[in-house]
């Protein structure tokens, strides 16, 4: 065996033990895209989904064959230590995004935008979704809202060309006017 062919290996087999594993080889897995999502959806296909916040996470959804992954706000909660989704800053959201996207090659990446971040106008809503698009390396943004942000969906939508997923139902960025989780 060359030397080369040695060092080689010997640096694979450092690599399997090392702290940060690497992403997969996904040459027999394609990147996953919005229009791949249309068509599963269209062909009533099960479309998988896990919430990462992190690059060890996000290799993990990504050796699994994982569709899609949401780098969720939830993260104040279950890996900062926050009392509620509300604290989580628009800084604190791009970083755990990055993370994920080098740890995902073929999912398809949807990021939440925190509170506060798309609440106050159009303009804003826009602004941070080009951010998270831009420096959090999403292809999609998620949002809590309904009726009352239509204006702000449809800005971030057909203004910057984002796709948007939807949140309703119980909605932890508003709990506090709730009274709590409802």
């Amino acid at each position: 065996m060359s030397r080369s062919s040695l060092i080689a290996a010997a640096t694979k087999q450092m690599r399997m033990y090392s702290a940060r594993p690497t992403a997969r080889d996904t040459t027999g897995h394609p990147k996953v895209t919005i229009q791949t999502i249309k068509k599963l959806y269209a062909e009533q296909k099960p479309i998988a989904m896990m919430t990462a916040y992190d690059y060890p996470t996000a290799v993990a959804c990504d050796r699994a064959g994982i569709d899609m992954v949401l780098v969720g706000d939830s993260l104040a909660m279950v890996a900062l230590g926050h009392d509620d989704t509300a604290q989580i800053t628009m800084d604190e959201m791009l970083h755990h995004s990055k993370a994920v996207a080098r740890g995902s090659r073929s999912p398809f990446i949807v990021t939440d935008l925190p509170f506060g971040s798309y609440q106050s106008d159009e303009r804003t809503a826009v602004e941070n979704a080009i951010r998270m698009v831009k420096e959090g390396r999403a292809e999609a943004v998620k949002l809590e809202a309904g009726r009352r942000a239509a204006s702000k969906i449809e800005a971030i939508v057909h203004g910057a060309g984002i796709p948007v997923v939807g949140h309703i139902g119980l909605t932890p960025q508003t709990a506090v006017a709730l009274g709590g989780f409802r």
